[in-house]
């Protein structure tokens, strides 16, 4: 009697629907991406963050954890444009998983379905940290957050069909909202267009594009390469006779550079959340912009 008992009970957990027994287990590399996964998928997948807001994503190791994590996924997102270069190829790699192969249904990396800035042909050393792909800090433009989430919700109801009208009806609630936000964004940042900034590295590109502000200085002297006092003190003298309103920087960026400049012009040097978790008020990508906009505002109000 037992024995038939655990016969029907295992039948009836085999023939329950797939969004009761397991969910799509998501590797995000960055956390961006992984509040987006949570918007479009709700309770129906598990997501992992690979990076947080103070790590540089360029400079991530392949540890065996992220590998394991890798391993178990059926979806990879990221940014791409090479932003993960050293270190994701290994792990999807290491990983062997056929699920995550790039060019598969479960590889998903945002550059490839947004317009992308500073595509070039240049990849040697001496230029910097070059990406040619191009810039891929593309999160920056909520209207790119837009084109992701088209792509993401096609992708989770292609690996989990069972729950196709449940994502397609998650991604019409944030749409919805997002769109209605945005709006509301560009209302209210009117008054930043044309306001000029200086900013440690190119992480804020599509930011700046979208506000439309106008960058007259970048403490790197070459993309990824450390400010040298040679560079700094000829910003010094850039930024004297041509003021910035404010110097960004991003939380994983080293503040040296930009407080040094600051002391000296009088300028705010300013550090923005970058990403989710770039400071305790952006726990997902609605407050992401809120908290981003609210200093920016602080730093450019001209009352």
């Amino acid at each position: 009697m037992f024995k038939k008992l655990l016969i029907v009970i295992s039948i009836a957990l085999y023939s329950l629907p797939a969004s009761t027994t397991a969910k799509v287990r998501i590797f995000a590399c960055e956390p961006e991406w992984a509040s987006l996964c949570i918007e479009i998928g709700g309770d129906r997948i598990n997501v992992y963050s690979a990076t947080t807001a103070n790590q540089d994503p360029h400079y991530i190791r392949a540890k065996p954890g992220l590998i394991a994590k890798m391993r178990k996924s059926d979806l990879v997102i990221g940014s791409g444009a090479s932003l993960e270069a050293g270190w994701l190829p290994i792990l999807l790699r290491k990983s062997g998983n056929p699920k995550t192969s790039p060019g598969g249904i479960g590889y998903l990396m945002a550059s490839d379905y947004v317009p992308i800035f500073g595509r070039t042909s240049k990849a040697d050393r001496s230029h910097g940290d070059i990406h040619p792909e191009g810039n891929p800090h593309v999160h920056l433009d909520p209207n790119n957050i837009s084109l992701v989430a088209d792509e993401l919700v096609k992708r989770l109801a292609l690996i989990e069909p069972e729950n196709q009208l449940y994502f397609q009806k998650q991604h019409k609630i944030f749409s919805e909202r997002w769109r209605a936000e945005i709006a509301r964004w560009e209302k209210f940042t009117e008054k930043f267009r044309d306001k000029p900034v200086a900013v440690h590295h190119t992480s804020f590109t599509y930011l700046e594009n979208w506000l439309g502000l106008r960058r007259i200085a970048t403490l790197e002297p070459k993309p990824g390469l450390p400010p040298t006092t040679s560079h700094l003190k000829s910003l010094l003298k850039t930024l004297r006779g041509n003021p910035a309103r404010v110097i960004l920087r991003a939380p994983y960026t080293r503040d040296k550079g930009s407080i040094w400049l600051s002391d000296k012009t009088g300028i705010p040097a300013l550090e923005l959340p970058y990403t989710i978790g770039g400071d305790h008020h952006c726990s997902d990508l609605f407050t992401l912009y809120d908290r981003t906009l609210e200093l920016l505002s602080e730093a450019l109000d001209d009352e």
